[in-house]
């Protein structure tokens, strides 16, 4: 009996990098920035907002946008929160970088799984380390962006929990009635936690997450109510 291989069990193929060296591979590379991203939607909305004196946040730039930022901002550190790839937006954010004088820094961050206890302590050194001023920045900015803008906030300017949060919100294009909102249920563990309790009674947010912090329960308890409410990610087909 011949044994057949579902679709989606197929080998999937592996992406070879454009070469940047080359007109062909320059333009592929161009190709896959603009529309493979969709890097034609960021040409005029960049998402971009400041944190803090000392950092931006914003959605993926574009090559010019990196020189822009370099020439009036003065950046010194980018934060890729998408992770390192082969694909063309990235080779050329890195390329642009080098050009620039600015430091990619690749920390990969998720939208769709609460944060590790190690990656909120990688966060805190990494903010702690890198030279400003400096942008982080995802795909759309509204996300990945949002919950290491809150990150940034808590462990970097020590902001009041309330002032933090708002970094992850609908005025950053974030939807928490969807997937992303994992992301939310990691704060409102945090927030339960310490329900009841004066703002300044609120066990320090570092303690708890290494001491309390159950990604595990928060994670099964986000399913269980993603799973019967509307799910807008699904209707507005979101990455």
């Amino acid at each position: 009996m011949v044994k057949l291989t579902p679709k989606h069990k197929r080998k999937r193929r592996v992406h070879v990098p454009a070469d940047l060296s080359t007109p062909a591979g320059r333009a592929r590379a161009r190709r896959e920035l603009i529309w493979g991203d969709h890097g034609f939607l960021r040409a005029r909305f960049r998402n971009l907002h400041r944190i803090s004196p000392e950092m931006w946040r914003s959605n993926q730039p574009s090559p010019r946008h990196i020189a822009d930022h370099a020439r009036a901002r003065g950046i010194k550190t980018i934060l890729n929160l998408r992770g390192p790839t082969t694909q063309g937006y990235y080779l050329l954010e890195k390329e642009a970088c080098a050009a620039a004088g600015i430091d990619l820094v690749d920390f990969q961050v998720f939208s769709r799984d609460p944060p590790t206890r190690e990656a909120v302590f990688a966060a805190r050194d990494l903010f702690e380390r890198i030279e400003y001023p400096a942008l982080m920045h995802c795909k759309s900015g509204a996300d990945r962006a949002g919950m290491m803008a809150v990150l940034y906030k808590l462990l970097r300017e020590r902001a009041p929990f309330a002032e933090a949060r708002e970094q992850l919100s609908g005025k950053y294009l974030h939807i928490k009635h969807g997937k992303t909102g994992v992301l939310d249920a990691f704060l409102d563990a945090y927030e339960a936690y310490n329900a009841g309790r004066a703002p300044e009674a609120w066990k320090p947010f570092l303690d708890w997450v290494a001491e309390d912090y159950d990604r595990a329960a928060v994670k099964a308890d986000f399913a269980r109510k993603l799973g019967k409410g509307l799910q807008l990610d699904v209707l507005l087909r979101r990455e």
